[in-house]
């Protein structure tokens, strides 16, 4: 049977879930996601089973630390201990597809990136919007997180809303996808 390009099976059992949230220049979106979501896997009870991170499509802000505003939205939503000062911004690779279960786009250019970097179907299934996990994002059929960066404290607040409103779905998802590989095992 063909892998279509995979390196290897994507049969992670036993393994931790790798989640990755992916932006521009993984210095405000994609770090807010990976900082939130990692606190949400805590407090759900999962965190030693699932590993989130971040990363950009461009390679812009290489090497550099999160955004300032990223840093203090966070603060001021209550985010005290979330790693935000040690971040560094770096370009996704398109090997790391094969060790994610779940690729999270902060909007539809960053999905059309990554999805074309997949090499079979199986791939592309793993790559998803983050806001797809946001029903009410979904009903209104705004799923692309708009670029804070170029706006001034109110877009980074919309951002924050956007990615806690989508987390919850996220952290379910991710619940049933460990929950169905438990059976798989049992």
């Amino acid at each position: 049977m063909s892998n279509n390009g995979d390196t290897r099976s994507h049969d992670r059992s036993g393994e931790p879930y790798r989640v990755i949230v992916v932006c521009t220049g993984n210095i405000c979106r994609s770090p807010m996601g990976e900082f939130i979501l990692r606190e949400r896997f805590e407090e759900a009870g999962l965190g030693h089973r699932v590993e989130v991170d971040s990363a950009g499509t461009s390679s812009w802000e290489v090497g550099n630390p999160a955004d300032r505003r990223t840093l203090e939205v966070l603060r001021r939503n209550g985010h005290e201990d979330f790693g935000g000062t040690s971040h560094v911004a770096r370009q996704f690779e398109r090997s790391w597809i094969d060790g994610r279960d779940l690729v999270l786009a902060a909007d539809s250019g960053h999905l059309e990136d990554l999805r074309t970097m997949a090499r079979s179907e199986e791939q592309r299934s793993r790559i998803r919007l983050f806001r797809e996990f946001d029903p009410e994002a979904v009903a209104a059929g705004e799923l692309d997180m708009d670029d804070p960066w170029y706006g001034d404290g109110d877009a980074f607040d919309r951002t924050y809303a956007e990615v806690t409103a989508a987390a919850a779905g996220v952290v379910e998802h991710v619940r049933q996808e460990l929950a169905a590989r438990d059976g798989a095992l049992g």
